[in-house]
């Protein structure tokens, strides 16, 4: 059986929010974990990060990296639009992945 590598953009945020990080990851589930239990230094320990609020899912690394970039360069107003489109409530999703 051939296994289907799959991509993902993501977006975190902390308690309030307020402070919000995107990444990509080819193993969603696991790097999510890895910032919940601050296993990765940088931003997202600094800033308590640690809620799974949005994501989408690629085929290809190129497009989910273009994707990460073109997010960054976005407005903070479209990034909300965003994660209100999948999820209105701010919900952590990471059970449901």
């Amino acid at each position: 059986m051939i296994s289907v590598m799959q991509y993902y953009v993501y977006f975190m945020v902390n308690q309030t929010n307020v402070a919000l990080y995107i990444g990509v990851t080819n193993d969603l589930k696991k790097r999510v974990y890895e910032h919940k239990n601050k296993l990765v230094k940088g931003f997202t320990q600094k800033y308590d990060i640690y809620k799974l609020v949005y994501y989408e899912v690629f085929s290809d690394p190129e497009n989910a990296i273009l994707r990460e970039k073109r997010l960054k360069g976005s407005s903070r107003a479209r990034k909300n639009k965003l994660v209100e489109s999948m999820n209105p409530k701010w919900s952590d999703l990471y059970d449901q992945i």
